[in-house]
């Protein structure tokens, strides 16, 4: 088993034995220095807050049009280990990024081994769950779920941010913005005052972070779901996706998402993450989809039964299989995603052509399993 720093936290979290919260003793930078809240103190979830600002947008110098390099890709931070030691010589500030996807499309699973491949990178990682279900980060901690913010702010009133990050693998800090209570209020409140809790008290400067991933859930994008993109708070989304039609639907409402907000400072797309891609069919669909709407695979990730076994053991495939081929897989991707700096604004398909796409490709699956067409053009 790999190993896990033991964090310098209040002991375990009330009603989960296995949660272990970060040390509470440092006083967020915003509130010592008079700028933001005291500790301790945050908004109601229901009172309006202030919208984040939008990312200072950086035109990169050879992209292309509509293209947008990461704000502080060439700042002043450097990456750290974790443990203060250098993760590589160079200049870098925090790198946030969003990764959508349908419910049940692999979205938290690739999320998760992207966080622990760039922590055994050296890189200092924040998870930052948006699904109501709060179940992002349980796979970095031994299958343990965490208390979500909203969760606390029910129990409490107020809460200081460190009270709701926990330490997991390698040091990752793991967050949950939680949902409201069954049948009451907006699914993506949760995530407006989760972001603005961090925000107001500074607590990504405080961490000294190399990466904040934001998991999302990507079925619709309106209200809270939308914050990463809209806010400009994520400087990349990349959507998991797999070749069937409902996921590329989701995939294509995120590109008109992205397209909407992207004159207002938003985010913008780097890419789409193939999931439960094994044959040339599903690869062929899913390369002529990014064709179609002027983006890129980052990374095709195979179905693999070692995934299932690791998430059964409560751990990702970079913890529980380091050393198979599904982990290395997950590895390129990391290193992909460090690498990318310039995303773009999608073209996506409007609802009568989305249909027609599908609908050709339909057509073509059957001719082959018909035996109809057999030739190296029919790219399948």
């Amino acid at each position: 088993m790999a190993s896990r720093k033991t964090p310098a936290g209040d002991g375990a979290a009330a009603g989960n034995p296995g949660a272990r919260r970060i040390s509470g003793t440092a006083r967020p930078k915003a509130a010592a220095e008079g700028k933001g809240p005291a500790a301790g103190e945050t908004r109601d979830p229901a009172a309006p807050g202030p919208a984040a600002a939008p990312a200072a947008e950086t035109k990169a110098p050879d992209g292309p049009a509509g293209s947008r390099a990461a704000p502080g890709a060439n700042g002043t931070g450097e990456a750290k280990r974790p443990g203060g030691k250098s993760a590589r010589k160079g200049e870098r500030k925090l790198k946030q990024i969003a990764v959508y996807g349908k419910g049940g499309i692999g979205k938290s699973t690739t999320t998760s081994n992207l966080s622990a491949a760039l922590a055994d990178m050296g890189y200092r990682v924040m998870q930052f769950g948006c699904d109501p279900k709060a179940d992002s980060t349980n796979t970095l901690r031994d299958g343990t779920y965490i208390p979500t913010i909203l969760e606390l702010l029910r129990e409490k009133g107020r809460v200081e941010a460190r009270e709701a990050i926990f330490e997991g693998y390698n040091g990752i800090y793991c967050v949950e913005a939680g949902g409201p209570s069954p049948g009451v209020g907006c699914a993506g409140r949760g995530i407006i005052t989760a972001v603005q809790l961090l925000k107001q008290q500074n607590i990504y400067d405080e961490l000294d972070l190399d990466y904040v991933i934001y998991d999302v859930l990507g079925d619709v994008v309106c209200g809270g779901f939308a914050v990463p993109i809209r806010e400009g708070i994520a400087q990349h989304v990349f959507t998991v996706s797999s070749s069937d039609f409902m996921a590329i639907y989701a995939a294509n409402n995120l590109f008109r998402g992205i397209q909407k907000y992207s004159n207002a400072g938003g985010a913008l797309l780097g890419g789409v993450i193939a999931n439960s891609v094994s044959s040339g069919y599903q690869r062929a669909i899913v390369d002529d989809f990014v064709k179609q709407t002027g983006t890129q695979v980052m990374q095709y990730v195979p179905r693999s039964i070692t995934v299932t076994q690791s998430e059964l053991g409560g751990k990702t495939t970079i913890e529980a299989a380091p050393d198979s081929d599904q982990a290395k897989v997950y590895r390129e991707l990391a290193k992909r995603v460090e690498a990318h700096e310039i995303s773009t604004v999608p073209k996506p398909l409007d609802a009568q052509d989305l249909r027609a796409w599908a609908a050709k490709w339909s057509d073509q699956i059957l001719a082959v399993e018909r035996g109809e067409v057999r030739s190296a053009g029919a790219q399948i």
